[in-house]
């Protein structure tokens, strides 16, 4: 369990038991210190008193001389008989607690009579508290000052580490200027954890940039081809072809067409830099919806399913039409190859849309992986790599848009996509 807590916690907690362990140790040995020189001490002083008044009693047959505290008792003596409570006693010191009252007494036997000396603690015991509760207090305040400074130490140990965590977390870190971390700091722990930091984001700038350099690459190359395709089915669709060969060059146009737009999305985020806001556009959500059931509405009519566009409210956004179309093209392109029979449907709202349709749906615990790249459904439909959701998720989080997904009754599921604050 306290592998798990922070760090500075734990810097609190190992200071607080270090001085937890030897504030105890030592206020023990202070204890036992006490109760071993009460016992040599109170031993000699005892004997010695008890060898006066043996000497008072015994050789000059005089009354013992004795403060208050202390009393005096033989076995041959009747008028200092000894005491049921202290009958039985070995010879030497014994500590002898009776109800509320405690008791040393020291015995010794001469000429098979025994002879005690019994003195009260009560001023001894007064004493000795004493010193226990400054023990007791000196423990305490030693614990508590222990954790007071153990939490200044934490916070000044964890204060540059903190710092450095803040700045790695920076997103600017990741811009290709950013001032190495490792000049920052000393050349101690949290410097050579620096260096490594400024290692690793090094690779990390370099991959990104030729990421970044090979999609915009790749993309615009592939411009050129893509408007010469284009071009060509436009002289065919203006040629008088017969119906059997009209329907083929439709289809390579529309493959063209989505190729084209798939270059502008990736041009687009080839051209994001880390530090980039989101694209912004002057597309409306209505106007977008439009195009893709113009688009899409034909195909699922082909495939035998109804299509419908449902507006359940007036959004006034304005979004990166290249982004969006290619978002709400994804999900419609998924709904297609997921629905043998039924309907789907493109719900706007306010902030934001649905596609809903009737297929078969996608299983709980599966839905957080159908937006991984190269993850498709149990039963995968069409010539697609799984890329489409990954793309969508993508472009989402670059526009601060949300996606999600959940089923749909009696079946089916249900794509949302939240594109402001507004609900969707």
């Amino acid at each position: 369990m306290l592998a798990k807590q922070p760090l500075a916690r734990r810097i609190v907690i190992a200071f607080t038991l270090m001085t937890l362990v030897v504030s105890g140790t030592f206020a023990l040995g202070i204890v036992g210190v006490v109760h071993f020189i009460e016992e040599h001490l109170v031993t000699e002083e005892l004997g010695r008193e008890l060898d006066t008044v043996l000497n008072d009693v015994l050789v000059q047959r005089s009354a013992p001389r004795l403060d208050s505290a202390t009393r005096f008792f033989a076995s041959n003596l009747s008028e200092r008989a000894i005491p049921k409570a202290f009958q039985g006693l070995a010879d030497g010191f014994t500590e002898v607690v009776r109800d509320e009252d405690a008791f040393y007494v020291y015995q010794r036997g001469v000429g098979g009579e025994k002879y005690l000396l019994v003195q009260e603690q009560h001023e001894f015991e007064a004493r000795e508290n004493a010193l226990f509760n400054v023990v007791l207090a000196g423990f305490l305040l030693s614990v508590l000052g222990a954790w007071g400074l153990g939490r200044l130490m934490a916070n000044r140990v964890m204060a540059p580490v903190s710092r450095l965590a803040n700045q790695v977390r920076h997103r600017d870190q990741l811009h290709p200027l950013a001032p190495p971390l490792a000049l920052q700091y000393p050349d101690d722990e949290v410097g050579h954890l620096a260096a490594a930091f400024d290692s690793t984001l090094s690779q990390l700038r370099q991959t990104l940039e030729r990421e970044r350099l090979f999609t915009a690459d790749v993309s615009h190359e592939l411009r050129t081809p893509l408007m010469v395709v284009l071009g060509a089915c436009e002289l065919l669709e203006q040629a008088e072809l017969p119906d059997r060969a009209q329907r083929p060059v439709a289809r390579i146009r529309r493959a063209a067409q989505e190729m084209h737009a798939l270059v502008d999305t990736f041009l687009l985020l080839a051209r994001a830099r880390p530090e980039q806001a989101s694209f912004g556009g002057a597309a409306s959500l209505q106007s977008v919806a439009a195009e893709q059931s113009e688009r899409w509405g034909p195909l699922l009519a082909e495939k035998g399913l109804t299509f419908e566009l449902i507006e359940e409210a007036r959004d006034d956004g304005a979004y990166n039409h290249t982004l969006l179309s290619t978002v709400m093209s994804n999900l419609l392109r998924n709904a297609l190859h997921y629905t043998e029979r039924g309907t789907v449907r493109l719900m706007l709202a306010r902030g934001g849309f649905r596609v809903e349709d009737s297929g078969v749906g996608i299983p709980l615990e599966q839905q957080e992986r159908m937006f991984q790249p190269f993850v498709r459904g149990a039963e995968a439909r069409g010539e697609g790599l799984g890329l489409g959701l990954s793309l969508v998720k993508r472009i989402c989080a670059h526009q601060g848009w949300e996606v999600g997904v959940q089923p749909c009754e009696p079946q089916g599921s249900c794509f949302r996509v939240r594109l402001n604050a507004g609900d969707a």
